[in-house]
């Protein structure tokens, strides 16, 4: 008797594995862009709004 268990489908056992592990670099790399580009927007405001500016 095998302990394996007959899934019905013909994906390989550690594909749930690596799907996981591909869906954390998929939120990393998402939350990675949401910073930058949130950064980048509230330096562009505060450029705009004059705080880089040298005062006279």
């Amino acid at each position: 008797m095998s302990d394996e268990v007959e899934s019905g489908t013909d994906t390989p056992p550690g594909a749930a594995r690596r799907m996981s592990a591909w869906m954390i670099l998929g939120v990393v790399a998402a939350a990675l862009v949401v910073c930058c580009c949130s950064a980048a927007v509230g330096l562009l405001i505060s450029w705009s709004a004059g705080l880089f500016h040298a005062p006279t």
